[in-house]
């Protein structure tokens, strides 16, 4: 009887000494983003929404007892260096799951090492219309996102210019990135379905400082609005390029024109560059404010404004999400993380939107088009475009069921 209950002490003992062992066992998360270089006032803001998410899960007592650790790497928005990270992420570090992905190019270059490696993706920001799609034809998706893809912004942009301010002659200026490409091609589409065939279609590169070329192309045309798919510093040059011709006119595009690096750079040229945002920085709800008053405090953005607020949110949202699957689940297993995240049971209150049943099977975009508001920048930050929003700022808006 003794020596029983001696081998009943040290089972105890044993699978004590586990629990806590796995209690002690950090949930490694990968976040990947450009932290430096022209697109990372959107890295920056994306990592420090996904930081401050991660340090509230750990305050409350981590997952199942265990803390989030954050892997972070800078992939300077390059698609080779984006490989390169996804490797090393997957091989050496192990992490469970990875978020981020600014940029199109870099999604689509980097996505298939985690596909293959059954490790679930949230793009919390890059936003061209095939990122989800990459692998559709595979039996199983890992790939999710939780912004608002090009599918959705285009035809807001093309609605914007011609529906709601009467342009007739439009140009567009894309960069030739795959996300100025992928943006263009949406643009074009959504503007042959109102029947628009544009005056002018340009076309430059990353740190291109000089749109004189394609901006008198534009004039010459007639254009009267300027739709864009790029990034802050380059769209800061469009902007500045119209000033140094006498010529400006309108800007409206994609959620680019919200970054940081734009408004600085374009300053009083800048002015009234309208974009789609799923979220803009007032604190016009409990979990927004919140939200905000935290993220100023840890972080200290200059003019207490969030470099990209967009990033920001997204960010913070993506690890509560992730969080709530990986509960469900019960494991950190791949597999049965995007088996969760396809079946999620409980709502996660965000800042974009309370996320109820997001995904699917057959569906891995958390946003639909009935949530982004069209936003304007306006004395050095961007605001609601239209009164109207404004005054419905808090009410959340929930996406749309099929």
């Amino acid at each position: 009887m003794k020596f029983k209950n001696q081998l009943k002490a040290i089972a105890l003992a044993s699978a004590l000494l586990v629990g806590t062992a796995m209690a002690q066992e950090t949930i490694k998360i990968g976040v990947t983003g450009p932290f430096t270089g022209g697109s990372s006032s959107m890295g920056v803001s994306m990592r420090d929404g996904v930081r401050l998410a991660a340090t509230e899960i750990n305050a409350a007592g981590g997952i199942f007892g265990r803390k989030i650790q954050l892997v972070e790497r800078d992939d300077e928005a390059q698609n080779a260096r984006g490989v390169a990270i996804a490797q090393e992420l997957v091989n050496n570090e192990k992490i469970i799951a990875d978020v981020g992905f600014i940029n199109t190019g870099v999604a689509l270059a980097a996505q298939r090492i985690y596909q293959d490696a059954k490790i679930p993706v949230f793009n919390n920001v890059a936003t061209g219309t095939i990122i989800t799609k990459q692998f559709d034809k595979e039996p199983n998706n890992y790939i999710f996102r939780n912004a608002a893809r090009d599918e959705i912004q285009a035809p807001m942009i093309v609605k914007e210019a011609i529906e709601k301010r009467g342009f007739k002659k439009v140009a567009i200026l894309a960069d030739s990135t795959n996300y100025g490409e992928l943006g263009k091609a949406d643009l074009l589409k959504a503007l042959a379905e109102k029947g628009i065939t544009p005056v002018a279609v340009e076309k430059f590169n990353i740190k291109d400082v000089d749109m004189t070329s394609q901006l008198l192309k534009a004039k010459e045309a007639g254009a009267e609005v300027i739709l864009t798919y790029a990034i802050g510093p380059e769209l800061a040059q469009i902007a500045n390029g119209m000033a140094k011709l006498g010529w400006k006119k309108p800007m409206i595009g994609s959620w680019t024109l919200s970054m940081a690096n734009f408004i600085d750079t374009a300053g009083k040229n800048g002015e009234g560059a309208r974009m789609p945002q799923t979220f803009i920085q007032e604190a016009n709800t409990q979990k927004r404010k919140a939200f905000i008053d935290s993220y100023l405090k840890t972080f200290k953005p200059k003019n207490g404004r969030i470099d990209s607020p967009v990033s920001a949110a997204q960010g913070y949202d993506s690890i509560y999400l992730l969080a709530a699957a990986i509960k469900q689940a019960g494991s950190t297993d791949g597999e049965r993380i995007r088996d969760a995240l396809e079946n999620l049971n409980t709502k996660v209150e965000g800042i974009v939107t309370v996320y109820d049943k997001p995904f699917s099977k057959t569906d891995h975009e958390a946003v639909t088009d009935n949530i982004p508001v069209m936003g304007e920048v306006k004395n050095g930050r961007v605001v609601y475009a239209y009164q109207e929003d404004a005054e419905k700022g808090a009410d959340i808006r929930l996406k749309k069921k099929k």
